[in-house]
């Protein structure tokens, strides 16, 4: 089996590329582009695009736009297993992208947070290989559930399992104490750096990997242009540089990593060539508008 299921979040993003300091109370000239987006859907776009067979992603979205998201993962190779929501609309997050590259997120969950228990079956690891869980899902009570329900039912598949923690102000939030439980079981863990320094109050992100990889057996950090750190059971094993990129918009670095570190480790790639591949696609992302290949 190479199926990859990711459980996560389909949203609506709004790019708005700024190269002048905001205005406050006025107008500032942007370009402006709505592209698919989501972290969890992003992942699977890009773990698709680098050549894992069989991607699904499981997420929920609002009646009026679902089939305008499902065509456009399907396009990427993605199989959509979208939960119609008629309550609430998609999920949308405003991207404020400065001349930097550098986004600041305007975020409102939608229906992302309303994946429920419900929506979750079993049935859903049938040829799947490795799950996938974007770490929004772990900051509201309902798809809160639904991850656990899923973390869950893979060990007991003997399915492979990580989770990206998602958003450091969404940890700040809710609290590092409270979401350390959630990780228990999990194989892999793909934090960003400020991720990993407020998971273990270390400032180092090497530390801060060597101390989460004693719980999470795998725990690579993405450094942005930096690249990423490799901890394996305590130990630091590798520590890979970021090609040079003509950076535009670093929207989606993350999930690009994510999806094609996934796509290698599937195609049996031990941990230090997947986060080399993961590398690569992070400098490819940052060169695009949107957070999708």
């Amino acid at each position: 089996m190479t199926g990859l299921l990711v459980v996560g979040d389909v949203v609506t993003d709004v790019v708005a590329r700024h190269s002048a300091p905001l205005a406050h109370g006025t107008d500032t000239p942007a370009t402006i582009r709505i592209l698919p987006g989501g972290a969890g859907a992003n992942v699977a776009c890009w773990a698709a695009y680098r050549g894992c067979p069989d991607v699904r992603l499981l997420a929920r979205a609002g009646v009026d736009d679902l089939e305008w998201h499902a065509a456009r993962l399907r396009t990427a190779g993605v199989r959509p297993l979208l939960v119609p929501d008629d309550e609430v609309p998609t999920a949308t997050v405003v991207a404020l992208v400065d001349r930097t590259a550098e986004r600041t997120f305007l975020t409102d969950s939608g229906a992302v947070l309303r994946l429920c228990p419900a929506d979750w079956s079993p049935e859903l690891l049938e040829g799947i290989a490795h799950l996938h869980l974007s770490g929004y899902l772990l900051f509201s009570g309902t798809s809160r559930a639904t991850a656990l329900a899923a973390m869950s039912a893979a060990r007991k598949a003997g399915v492979t399992v990580s989770v990206d923690p998602a958003s450091a102000g969404f940890i700040r939030e809710r609290g590092v104490e409270r979401l350390l439980p959630d990780l228990d079981g999990v194989d892999v863990l793909l934090p960003n750096a400020e991720e990993a320094r407020l998971l273990t109050a270390l400032p180092d992100p090497a530390d801060a990997a060597v101390k989460l990889s004693r719980s999470v057996p795998l725990t690579v950090v993405t450094l942005g242009a930096g690249g990423a750190l490799v901890a394996e059971a305590g130990t630091v094993t590798a520590r890979l540089p970021s090609p040079i990129a003509h950076a535009l918009d670093s929207t989606g670095a993350g999930d690009a990593f994510t999806g094609a570190f996934l796509a290698a480790r599937l195609a049996g790639a031990d941990a230090r060539t997947a986060a080399e591949e993961g590398c690569r696609a992070g400098a490819e992302a940052v060169a695009l508008i949107g957070g999708r290949p």
